[in-house]
């Protein structure tokens, strides 16, 4: 094994230890963020509910384009739990979701995925939702 190999295979192991493998998790379960999803260069948005119930990831916003929910996978680094999701629909595509939840804020990727089409990128920022809070 020559020397890039073994540096690339002790950064590869690094990484696998700094960033736990993703799992089917419900960790994320009955919390709800709001926020606003919005293409990437675009200056507006529209309204977004993030929603984690049952083991599953339901973009409100999405709704209206025929997008299902989804499980979702979750991993935890300290106070930081990172997610991914895929939600589909039959007229639009797949949207692969990445994301983390820190303090109460939510920041995702939402990469709309279309056969033999480019790629569009998404953004949701959104803040936590209580139970309690005001509408």
């Amino acid at each position: 094994m020559n020397q890039t190999t073994r540096t690339a295979a002790a950064v590869a192991l690094a990484t696998a230890a700094v960033f736990p493998a993703f799992a089917e998790s419900n960790a994320l379960d009955g919390r709800k963020f709001e926020g606003v999803f919005i293409q990437r260069g675009k200056t507006s948005g529209d309204a977004d509910t993030i929603v984690f119930k049952d083991g599953r990831f339901r973009s409100l916003a999405c709704d209206q384009y025929g997008y299902s929910d989804a499980p979702y996978k979750t991993a935890a680094m300290g106070d930081t739990t990172r997610f991914e999701a895929q939600t589909q629909s039959a007229k639009y595509g797949k949207l692969v979701w990445t994301g983390v939840v820190r303090d109460g804020k939510l920041d995702a990727k939402a990469m709309m995925v279309r056969e033999g089409k480019s790629d569009i990128e998404n953004w949701v920022v959104a803040a936590e939702k209580k139970q309690g809070d005001r509408q």
